[in-house]
């Protein structure tokens, strides 16, 4: 009887902690795609400095937490989104908008999907 509370016990501090994971992912990538969202804003408005200033902060907050994210997320997801961060730099130094805009959708997009791939659905599990 005691190994069974033993495994019981494992298995709720697993479960707790996926649901740490998950909750702990939804808040950093909405803070991203936030501040890219606002940089998006900024750029249009013709403020490339402002833009790039929040595109950095976010750049920023993401690199923070690398070790993190590299431990417990696919290492091909968190390169491209490396690579993206450098991709929507670029096109703010050369404040290429049309090109800009799209690079820093598809950066956003890949952020929010990091949270999906790990929040607990039927999706996720089958």
């Amino acid at each position: 009887m005691r190994r069974l509370w033993i495994a019981c016990g494992i298995l709720a501090a697993l479960f707790a902690a996926t649901l740490y994971n998950a909750s702990y992912l939804d808040r950093l990538t909405a803070s991203l795609a936030d501040q890219l969202t606002q940089a998006e804003a900024q750029a249009e408005a013709g403020d490339w400095d402002q833009a790039a200033r929040l595109t950095d902060a976010a750049f920023q907050d993401w690199d923070a937490h690398t070790l993190y994210l590299h431990v417990l997320l696919r290492h091909a997801d968190t390169d491209d989104i490396n690579s993206g961060f450098q991709e929507v730099g670029e096109f703010i130094a050369c404040q290429e908008s049309g090109e800009y805009s799209a690079a820093n959708a598809r950066l956003i997009t890949q952020i929010r999907l990091l949270y999906e791939a790990e929040q607990l659905s039927l999706k996720n599990i089958l």
